[in-house]
């Protein structure tokens, strides 16, 4: 089976200002978060180094051909070390730019306007990245801010990747975006929050000929249940059949998520579920994002015993 991420994260170093809290790497794969020390990585990663090297030992090893690599302010922008994964691993990888949000604080964001974010994504494009992350759960601007970069992306091909915060008027004004821009390709992420109130309408934007849904972090929100995450496949199962199984993608959130389960939990409790087919497994956990993403040539990874074993 052909397995794709559609949604994970890389950075060298984890150090930046969101609302005006200081966010960096401490020790042993953990950093200082909004409200206090998390373990941000696995602690074997004690440098504090999320390096696309160390994802492909553990997409070889849970044999996931490719990945998608967003981006989220909390880990800072990450633009000029994503550009060498791109360069340095073309078939592993699609990544996904960040212009400047001006999350650092309530003065920052104002001073960001609508033009300087979409010369932003212009800038992006032209260092050669086809993709442009989102986090639109952190911010507050209106969604018409985002217009202008957005009909950028429509015209260059560009694929938008967003989140949404679970907003009922957040939701409803990214429609009409979706609308102005039915040509731009968009994979909304977090699996639409699907523990939260909103996550149906979220789900929903997927009716949209141009709009999919990865499901990126659906572990963490799970996380509570634990392995195998039933709650998690009954969601799966209810967007399947509200919007189609050719309209989801699986996504891991690594490495965050991998503080609680391995990378290959956080895909093979589908495998193992009996409650999607296995074209529709084969369908959700590769083959849309291969075709959305674009991904080719991805090498045939070979199942290795562990000592274990």
């Amino acid at each position: 089976m052909q397995i794709i991420d559609s949604h994970s994260h890389l950075w060298l170093k984890q150090d930046t200002v969101v609302d005006g809290t200081h966010l960096y790497t401490t020790t042993r794969g953990r950093s200082m978060f909004f409200d206090g020390e998390r373990q941000m990585l696995p602690p074997f990663m004690a440098d504090g180094r999320n390096t696309a090297e160390i994802f492909i030992a553990n997409m070889d090893y849970a044999q996931v051909g490719g990945a998608v690599v967003v981006q989220e302010v909390i880990d800072g922008y990450q633009n000029d070390y994503l550009a060498e994964v791109a360069s340095k691993y073309p078939n592993r990888f699609f990544v996904c730019g960040m212009p400047r949000l001006g999350l650092e604080n309530a003065d920052a964001e104002k001073k960001i306007s609508a033009d300087d974010i979409v010369n932003d994504v212009k800038a992006l494009y032209s260092r050669g990245f086809k993709g442009i992350a989102i986090p639109g759960h952190r911010i507050r601007r209106p969604m018409a801010d985002l217009l202008p970069a957005m009909k950028f992306m429509e015209e260059k091909q560009m694929i938008l990747s967003m989140c949404l915060a679970d907003n009922e008027k957040q939701i409803t004004d990214f429609q009409d975006v979706i609308t102005e821009c039915s040509n731009l390709k968009i994979a909304i992420g977090h699996f639409g929050l699907a523990t939260t109130e909103n996550w149906e309408n979220q789900i929903l934007l997927a009716r949209n000929p141009n709009v999919y849904i990865e499901s990126g972090g659906i572990t963490w929100l799970y996380n509570s249940e634990f392995y195998p995450y039933p709650s998690a496949i009954r969601a799966i199962r209810r967007a399947a059949d509200e919007v189609g199984i050719h309209k989801l993608m699986w996504g891991s959130d690594y490495p965050r998520t991998i503080c609680a389960i391995t990378y290959k939990m956080s895909y093979d409790f589908i495998v193992k579920s009996d409650m999607l087919t296995e074209s529709e497994k084969a369908a959700f956990l590769g083959n849309n994002a291969a075709n959305f993403y674009g991904f080719k040539d991805l090498p045939k990874l070979e199942y290795v015993k562990n000592m274990s074993e």
